[in-house]
């Protein structure tokens, strides 16, 4: 029978296996299964015809024993507890991974976005903070954007925060415009940090990049990104999906014709320079790397025996379940874990809150040049606590954030 894990479940089994290769002391296991604290809100919102719907609204923090809470907020109609409990939970592993002063944290609104009116959307957005207003902070929980939000959206709530506390506080969230104390290179840093993981492994495994094949399921900021910046550095992005299906090109996509394309029409589908083909195909293809850079749980018992890649590069946060993790392992697929390879973009919203609490901003080179530094730093940790003990690099990357946080855990006496 195929698996009926939970995301949240699937984080929890991912912590336990690190757990007990660490010989993890009970109490500090038992602390970190669960979210320290999870906020449900009934946001109202007026519409544009004078009604007004009420949507549900969640923030969960999962951790703060090493710092604030830290983490995105998405806006979809299947946002619901249970994902934004795992989602702050891998949070938390995350910044614990990159050595970061945070712990995870996580928020969301169920809802379509694309049937609300600008203004509407501004007025949900406004909502969201006013609910949680005296959860967010630059010391408590810093929001960022995530799926289906963006630095517009940054911007109405930092403007109802400050309204609400009589004064301008940019740290509180990041993803923001660059003009309201937004950093460079943040837009591009998840996939930017991503290819910095695959490089440092290609380098592992003796491999470069130049006439690589890869295949990418999901084309929204991050996958694009990381597309992009492979094409550039000679890679051949041969196949990529998105909701309106899959295209495939065994010469190659011409990647900036595509983004073309798809900021015009919105979607990969239709594009001149590639044959259609079904989503789903996508992890089949005979490529060096696939890419997951979309939802949670695309990768599972059912689709992993067909995966051909030699590399599963995760930029989505958890894309690959427990049992697929297992069936790739023995087929000797090198799974480079999303709480390490999608970490470019917290690290970069953590230099954008270092920068504005100093009042004083980096150039784009500076930015990029500290990510690759601290990207590299984080898959040399991994690679070796990998090899020391004799595990996967999923394991290892958990390893590495649970000694940190677990230390912390203790030396303050939580438990």
């Amino acid at each position: 029978m195929a698996e009926q894990l939970t995301p949240m479940q699937i984080a929890q089994s991912q912590l336990k296996a690190a757990a007990d290769k660490l010989d993890l002391e009970e109490s500090v296991l038992e602390m970190l299964m669960e979210p320290e604290r999870v906020v449900c809100v009934r946001i109202p919102v007026k519409m544009d015809d004078g009604t007004t719907k009420i949507f549900n609204g969640y923030r969960s923090q999962h951790s703060t024993a090493i710092g604030p809470a830290k983490g995105g907020v998405r806006f979809h109609p299947g946002v619901n507890l249970d994902e934004v409990k795992a989602l702050s939970f891998w949070m938390t592993f995350k910044c614990g991974v990159l050595g970061l002063p945070y712990g995870g944290g996580k928020g969301g609104v169920q809802v379509d976005p694309t049937k609300l009116s600008r203004s509407e959307l501004e007025r949900l957005s406004r909502g969201y903070v006013r609910a949680l207003a005296d959860v967010f902070g630059a010391d408590l929980d810093v929001p960022a954007p995530d799926v289906n939000t963006n630095g517009q959206i940054m911007a109405w709530m930092l403007d109802e925060y400050a309204v609400i506390n009589r004064k301008t506080d940019f740290a509180m969230l990041t993803g923001k415009p660059i003009v309201l104390g937004g950093s460079k290179g943040r837009v591009e840093a998840t996939g930017r940090g991503a290819v910095v993981t695959l490089l440092e492994a290609l380098k592992k495994l003796d491999m470069d990049i130049k006439g690589r094949t890869v295949a990418v399921q999901g084309f929204g900021n991050v996958g694009s990104a990381a597309a992009d910046i492979l094409a550039d550095l000679g890679a051949k992005i041969v196949a990529i999906s998105d909701i309106s299906g899959g295209i495939y090109n065994e010469n190659g996509i011409d990647i900036k014709a595509l983004l073309e394309h798809r900021d015009k029409t919105g979607f990969v589908k239709d594009f001149s320079g590639a044959e259609p083909m079904p989503g789903e195909k996508i992890f089949e293809l005979p490529v060096d790397v696939i890419v997951p850079a979309a939802l949670e749980n695309v990768l599972t018992e059912e689709n992993a025996h067909k995966v051909q890649a030699k590399i599963v590069l995760e930029i989505a946060n958890g894309p690959t379940t427990p049992k697929a993790d297992e069936i790739m392992r023995e087929k000797g697929v090198l799974v480079l874990p999303d709480i390490l390879s999608n970490a470019g973009g917290v690290t970069v919203s953590y230099f954008e809150w270092v920068q504005n609490r100093y009042g004083y901003f980096w150039s784009e080179e500076e930015v990029n040049a500290r990510l690759t530094q601290k990207m590299k730093e984080s898959f040399a940790n991994v690679w070796n606590m990998a090899k020391e003990s004799s595990v996967d690099l999923r394991t290892a990357a958990y390893m590495v954030s649970v000694k940190r946080i677990g230390e912390a855990i203790k030396l303050r006496g939580i438990v």
